[in-house]
């Protein structure tokens, strides 16, 4: 029987194009706001865009849905993949707008892109490289190649164990994070052609 995917719906704004994208690599996805389908899910997807601070407001406002994915990630053991602002949200807090607590899966803050190039635009638009770091092959999820950003505010890890792959612009901006069964990549895999699919595939496939 086909492994379900619980795809969060919390009013983020790229949901309908990552659910085609898992559809279209053969996921059999449940587009949810409902805590006791996310506690059933096999693998849970988080996407979002916009601000940290609105999405983080978005998500604590499903009520019984974190305390669903909590359960269902750290006791149930699921593999979570987190995108764009689905994956700054795994930080202890976000300084988009003010200071925002996160989920606090991952060690990090969410900040403001500051290059040290000052010729370099924020936000981080278009295609860019993704480059893992040699301690992310035990996650079998980010390959290196390249893929599509959207973003002004970057990840910073507490801990360089946490962080999978990096990218450039202006300087070294976090691509991947991810431990355990946590997974999280800051540009789009349902914006990046052929590598997305790939990466959507490969977390259909991921035992952690």
């Amino acid at each position: 029987m086909a492994e379900i995917i619980a795809l969060v719906d919390y009013g983020a704004g790229n949901l309908h194009s990552v659910e085609n994208a898992l559809r279209k690599v053969g996921a059999k996805v449940k587009v949810t706001a409902d805590p006791d389908v996310v506690r059933a899910a096999d693998r849970i997807v988080l996407p979002g865009v916009g601000s940290f601070r609105a999405c983080a407001q978005g998500l604590n406002a499903e009520k019984g849905v974190v305390e669903a994915m909590h359960e269902r990630v750290f006791v149930g053991g699921a593999p979570f993949l987190g995108i764009c602002v689905g994956m700054q949200l795994l930080a202890t807090r976000g300084l988009e707008h003010g200071e925002t607590p996160g989920l606090g899966w991952i060690d990090g803050t969410v900040r403001l892109i500051e290059p040290t190039d000052i010729s370099v635009k924020v936000p981080h638009m278009g295609w860019n490289d993704v480059a893992p770091l040699p301690h992310a092959r035990r996650h079998d999820v980010v390959a290196e190649g390249e893929a599509y950003f959207l973003h002004s505010y970057h990840f910073k890890a507490r801990h360089h164990e946490d962080v999978l792959a990096m990218t450039d612009h202006g300087g070294g901006l976090v691509a991947a994070i991810g431990r355990d069964n946590l997974v999280g990549v800051q540009f789009h895999p349902e914006k990046s052609q052929a590598y997305g699919l790939d990466l959507l595939s490969k977390f259909l496939e991921w035992k952690p």
